[in-house]
């Protein structure tokens, strides 16, 4: 299964990844650096929810029903005339939901390292996450997801698995960093390139992603 940065890389990605560009007026460049950095964080989120029967049977629903992939389908429809703000709130409903109280954090984290700030990482999220969620609505449609185990092996798949394990120990440390302010501390030396010895070079990593 092609990871959630391959798809980046992929003409959908690139339609994606300049649709949001576009809809939030915000470089593409940026806007590809913030997406790159948080698709993964939002899917290690997700694989974490779903870790309880609960947050299984929710996202499976959410899945089947309102998220089941047809967002794919008219890409340029919710693109051409400006993202409808029904998308934008559901994408702000999605991230609540799925960062809870590690939202701002996250933002302000990922708008350090893209050089933008944490509002305008906010409007990239909420444009991109009801997309996320199609991606992974048509997987799940693709791969008869219908168990617990099925979903968790599909958020790992798409996060690369073992292979990307700098990669989970950083998503790990974005999510459990407290969000009373100080979160750019807790993390700024992976994310920003420095401290990599205690990171397992995980700012080389992401330096190499992003090009910094």
């Amino acid at each position: 299964m092609a990871g959630i940065l391959d798809l980046l890389n992929s003409d959908l990605g690139k339609n994606i990844i300049s649709g949001v560009s576009g809809s939030t007026g915000t470089d593409q460049s940026k806007t590809s650096s913030v997406l790159t950095m948080a698709l993964p964080v939002l899917m290690k989120a997700m694989e974490r929810n779903a870790s309880t029967p609960e947050g299984a049977a929710g996202l499976m629903s959410a899945l089947n029903t309102k998220h089941d992939g047809s967002i794919l389908d008219n890409l340029g429809g919710l693109f051409g005339g400006g993202v409808d703000d029904n998308v934008k709130d559901d994408g702000a409903k999605i991230l609540s939901h799925v960062l809870g109280s590690k939202q701002q954090g996250v933002e302000q984290v990922i708008g350090q390292k893209a050089g933008l700030d944490s509002s305008s990482v906010a409007n990239i999220l909420k444009v991109a996450a009801p997309i996320l969620m199609g991606v992974l609505g048509k997987q799940a449609s693709q791969n008869n997801v219908s168990s617990q185990s099925d979903i968790s092996g599909l958020l790992g798949g798409l996060l690369g698995g073992s292979k990307t394990q700098n990669e989970q120990s950083f998503l790990e440390k974005i999510l459990d960093a407290d969000c009373d302010g100080s979160v750019i501390d807790d993390v700024a030396g992976m994310v920003l390139g420095g401290d990599n010895k205690s990171t397992g070079g995980i700012g080389g990593l992401l330096g190499g992603i992003f090009g910094k």
